[in-house]
């Protein structure tokens, strides 16, 4: 499942990313992307950060694990039809777990933030 449509900007360990909200997308319910969507978007755009590295261009995207969740606040739900960005802020790298600041974006209003441990597999 792909949670993540367009790589806005990656550098200085913060990536950007959108995804415009689809009505099949299997985390909607009842028209608003829900909880668990959120957080898969916030995962997905910390990967495509480590895809997008020098080094990592032709190979296989990373496969990810999510090891932690900290302090998840959601204020709002996207409707379908609308587009979120999501910005990720490296805090901290060692050796194959990352930890992230995660922040959800509907137009201007941040609607989720977290920090996540992710755990990536290069392949």
């Amino acid at each position: 499942m792909v949670m993540v449509d367009r790589l806005v900007e990656v550098g200085n360990g913060t990536t950007v990313t959108a995804f415009l909200i689809r009505e099949d997308n299997v985390f909607c319910e009842q028209g608003e992307f829900r909880e668990p969507g959120l957080i898969e978007n916030m995962a997905q755009t910390a990967a495509a950060g480590v895809g997008s590295k020098p080094g990592n261009s032709g190979g296989k995207a990373p496969l990810g694990f999510i090891g932690g969740i900290r302090n998840l606040k959601i204020t709002g739900f996207p409707k379908v039809g609308q587009e979120i960005t999501t910005r990720i802020t490296v805090l901290h790298e060692v050796f194959e777990a990352t930890i992230v600041q995660g922040e959800v974006f509907l137009g201007e209003r941040l609607i989720a933030g977290c920090e996540l441990k992710i755990f990536l597999i290069r392949q």
